[in-house]
């Protein structure tokens, strides 16, 4: 991590910061690690809490940023949902039930294709995109049909 600052008497000075590897940091990696869904923040928390109840909100929150920035997980950004964290760290599709609010990655190609599309058309410079699909998971689904029938 690159740190600058102003000195009046030196101008900019630039100073390569080194990312700290805390054990804090690889307790809460490997929690997350075994989730299957995508976690939030309060979710990663609750599991770290179990065994490491020294271990604050705000250090999982600051780790799991990091982590992030770093390329090891990625943070899923949802309209109007907290953040939530994914392992899978390549390039691809989430679906997102409208009942149950469940995450699930989609297992097809990344377009990369789309981003020259919209550059084209448009003029923007994209680095990336992200589609997520919405409607109801099948475990919803299930429990829609068995609470319909049973009336």
């Amino acid at each position: 991590m690159l740190v600058c600052f102003y000195c009046k008497n030196k101008g900019l000075i630039k100073i390569e910061k080194k990312k700290r590897n805390t054990v804090q940091k690889k307790i809460i990696y490997e929690i997350l690690k075994e989730f299957k869904n995508h976690p939030t923040v309060e979710d990663v928390y609750a599991e770290v809490k179990k065994t490491h109840a020294n271990i604050s909100k705000n250090t999982v929150y600051r780790n799991l940023r990091q982590l992030a920035d770093d390329g090891k997980i990625r943070k899923v950004s949802l309209p109007g949902e907290q953040e939530r964290y994914d392992n899978a760290t390549v390039q691809h599709y989430h679906y997102q039930c409208k009942i149950c609010n469940s995450i699930y990655d989609i297992g097809i190609e990344y377009l990369d294709s789309i981003n020259e599309t919209v550059s084209k058309m448009y003029g923007f410079q994209i680095d990336e995109h992200e589609l997520v699909f919405r409607g109801i998971c099948p475990k919803c689904v299930d429990a829609y049909n068995k609470s319909s029938t049973t009336k």
